[in-house]
């Protein structure tokens, strides 16, 4: 859908912006083109969108041959293309709703078409009760979602994100670019330039590195920085998440539960026959014993995680003494000192 041959961007007699690039995109691919201040980025995208035109090369997008187009024909071809900027440029004195509505009025859509898909496109994006409102009192995430819809607003076959996250928090970064893998998802080819490494690695898409006007690398990870052993392409985003610290996108990935063993899987083994034989002798089986320390034995019995098979537990309780013998527990622990079963006060226990 999109291919480079051979192009060459210059400046002027001195700055050279791109240097015999050869890159092809196909339809429907999802492509994070990354590289710093001044690698070629901002220039890559302006000669896609024939803002530019190269100084050697050709580009084709869609068909379409940048280099022969009819400047009365670029307004069509551009029709092709959903741009969102790291700036957003939303009018000022206009609605959300018209800033949206303001790309289907340019190329003639009926108002009544206009009416129907501008709120849908605004509920997409979690706007749906910001219509009315003005840009000034919009955050930045959610300005960046309004210049993201109006991007869709007339069914464009591929976006362009210039930065989409540049003025934005961490969390609402993440958030941009899972809208984004969604439309690509549906079918929309998308290309998303950023030098947020941190951010690209928390996606499996391809990644073209540019570094000086040259393709450095064009693979599917950050070649030149470790990969990160999350990686999850979709998940589903939360307004309750906290967002951490700058460049740490990764935790808005879903994490693998840790489940903790353990530290000795080996149970000690405690002769209780002792506390059967108290309860079970004719001196006190019907005496009163005190409810505090009752509640310490079952606090105790908690805390030693106590396993009994019940199978070998008596029908009779006269039987306790000779079928109960031994349980297991699982870490060691003390009989409280005065836990030996006073007989002062409290309730009256069978």
């Amino acid at each position: 859908m999109i291919e480079f041959n051979n192009v060459t961007k210059r400046y002027g007699n001195k700055i050279t912006a791109l240097s015999d690039v050869n890159i092809t995109i196909e339809k429907g691919e999802f492509v994070f083109v990354v590289g710093s201040s001044g690698a070629g980025k901002s220039t890559f995208l302006k000669l896609m969108m024939r803002e530019e035109v190269p100084t050697s090369g050709s580009i084709t997008v869609d068909g379409v041959n940048l280099n022969k187009i009819k400047r009365r024909q670029i307004p069509k071809f551009r029709r092709k293309l959903g741009v969102v900027f790291q700036d957003f440029r939303l009018i000022s004195n206009m609605t959300v709703f018209d800033n949206v509505a303001f790309a289907m009025r340019v190329i003639g859509t009926k108002e009544k078409k206009i009416r129907r898909r501008v709120p849908y496109l605004l509920s997409l994006m979690g706007l749906g009760d910001k219509s009315r409102n003005y840009p000034r009192e919009l955050s930045g995430g959610e300005q960046q979602r309004v210049a993201l819809a109006r991007a869709l607003a007339n069914d464009a076959e591929i976006i362009i994100a210039d930065e989409p996250t540049g003025n934005v928090d961490p969390q609402m970064s993440y958030e941009i670019v899972d809208l984004l893998m969604r439309l690509n998802e549906a079918g929309t080819t998308v290309i998303m330039v950023t030098h947020e490494h941190s951010l690209v690695k928390c996606f499996d898409k391809r990644v073209i590195i540019l570094d000086r006007g040259t393709v450095v690398s064009d693979g599917g990870i950050l070649d030149h920085e470790a990969a990160t052993d999350h990686i999850n392409p979709i998940s589903e985003m939360s307004s309750t998440i906290n967002a951490p610290g700058a460049e740490d996108y990764s935790s808005f990935a879903p994490a693998a539960k840790k489940v903790e063993e353990p530290e000795n899987d080996d149970p000690i083994s405690v002769d209780v026959g002792s506390f059967y034989d108290d309860f079970n002798s004719d001196e006190i089986s019907e005496e009163i014993i005190e409810e505090e320390n009752i509640d310490e034995i079952a606090s105790l019995m908690e805390e030693l995680e106590v396993e009994v098979d019940m199978d070998y537990l008596p029908a009779d309780e006269t039987a306790v003494e000779e079928e109960i013998t031994v349980i297991e527990v699982t870490e060691e622990a003390e009989l409280p000192a005065d836990s030996d079963g006073s007989q002062d006060g409290g309730e009256s226990h069978d």
